[in-house]
């Protein structure tokens, strides 16, 4: 990892006459400054819809008086829906989501037009929700083991003392939880961050995205520059150190109330 990390640090700084900073000053610009705003909130917005649906799905049926065939359904769907992404994923919600597609249609003869109240898939909000499709399946597989560490014995405790389920939930389960949950924030995040496929599948590089811009600005017959591209690339290396470096503070404060 170090390897590369340094080979797009010393290319985004080297242009034709050697030494130059004009790249990353680049990066100022109107385009990649809105091509950075939407890859964060993206990236946010999808793993913020991860985390805490594929946390309530694995909390409800990983419970201890949840049937145990419910948990191996959930794994197996799990297990197949987080590696389904890239242009097989934009495809198939194109196909029911789109403007055409069977869902669309079907809503609109119940009345229901969701296109008619501004929503388009072609947009932040529809790459979201796509790419929620495979990150609250890969938060159900990195949750699972957290939650069935939780002990049996806690619950009995919290309920022999008067604790409501809420209170239980918010007073001991979540603090508990609260590395791991951050830990798969990361993971969701970077997962996010980093797509390319089914976002350019999408939308053929017309949204925005740090991405997208990297591939344009790599393979475009109109502006090729690998330099700006190794730019761009260490600019969402910054991006995910800055992540994993507020997490680790929010870890150690958290691991420190539990001790």
């Amino acid at each position: 990892m170090v390897a590369p990390t340094i080979m797009l640090a010393w290319q985004s700084v080297s242009g034709a006459d050697g030494f130059t900073l004009d790249y990353i000053y680049a990066l100022g610009g109107g385009t990649f400054r809105s091509a950075a705003y939407n890859s964060v909130m993206l990236s946010v917005a999808s793993a913020t819809v991860g985390v805490v649906c594929g946390g309530a799905i694995a909390a409800v049926v990983f419970h201890r008086k949840a049937p145990p065939v419910l948990g191996a359904i959930a794994t197996s769907f799990s297990a197949v829906a987080a590696n389904f992404a890239g242009v097989p994923l934009a495809f198939a919600f194109i196909a029911s989501l789109g403007m055409s597609g069977l869902l669309t249609r079907a809503l609109k003869a119940l009345g229901i037009d969701i296109y008619a109240t501004g929503f388009t898939l072609y947009s932040l909000g529809g790459l979201t929700i796509i790419y929620a499709y495979f990150l609250i399946p890969l938060m159900v597989i990195i949750i699972t083991p957290a939650i069935q560490a939780l002990r049996v014995e806690w619950s009995e405790a919290a309920e022999s003392l008067g604790a409501t389920p809420w209170q239980y939930l918010r007073l001991v389960v979540v603090p508990i939880l609260a590395p791991s949950l951050v830990s798969a924030f990361i993971l969701l995040f970077g997962s996010a961050f980093s797509g390319y496929a089914t976002a350019y599948a999408l939308t053929s590089g017309n949204l925005l995205l740090l991405t997208t811009e990297i591939g344009n600005v790599l393979s475009g017959d109109v502006m090729n520059s690998p330099q700006t591209g190794a730019a761009l690339s260490v600019s969402m290396i910054a991006v995910m150190v800055g992540v994993v470096a507020a997490s680790n503070l929010f870890m150690r404060r958290a691991r420190r109330w539990q001790s």
